[in-house]
């Protein structure tokens, strides 16, 4: 599954607000709930669910990429919501890079594989150095969407 097919226009914040990762998940978890893709009565469970993974391990994986992500027994697709932060955001990712992009998603329960490969998708994607140039340029919601629709060129990070 790759990452467009999760995305609409208004699943894409091009800049961030927050200044810190938590305000940046509640940021992008209350996004998915104002356009309907969460159900509201299942945002404090994926708020808590997001906040027992990032106090494991940041999801921060270098490069200027986190990758948020839980479990939820509420949804039964997964969702997903990318975030933009023009000043950059501390994840304390293994590199100590800034995060400038963040990918959020939220897998049903029942469906542990599908996270697996979701998660290796986004950070396989992320890892291209020229993706992360161009969506740093994109100018608009379509502009991220027609970038994570093309066929990436060689990875380099």
């Amino acid at each position: 599954m790759k990452l467009v097919q999760l995305l609409s226009p208004s699943q894409i914040l091009l800049d961030l607000q927050a200044e810190e990762p938590w305000s940046a998940i509640v940021e992008m978890v209350d996004a998915l709930v104002s356009t309907g893709k969460l159900p509201t009565e299942a945002r404090d469970e994926v708020l808590e669910a997001l906040k027992t993974r990032e106090e494991l391990v940041s999801t921060g994986i270098g490069c200027g990429v986190a990758i948020p992500h839980a479990f939820s027994e509420s949804i039964d697709q997964v969702v997903a919501v990318v975030g933009r932060s023009t000043v950059g955001i501390d994840f304390e990712a293994l590199d100590q890079a800034l995060v400038t992009f963040i990918i959020l998603f939220i897998v049903p329960q029942k469906n542990y594989p599908l996270h697996l490969h979701t998660l290796s998708a986004i950070a396989k994607m992320f890892n291209n150095s020229e993706i992360r140039r161009r969506l740093a340029a994109a100018q608009s919601q379509a502009d991220i969407l027609a970038i994570l629709a093309a066929k990436p060129a060689a990875s380099s990070a």
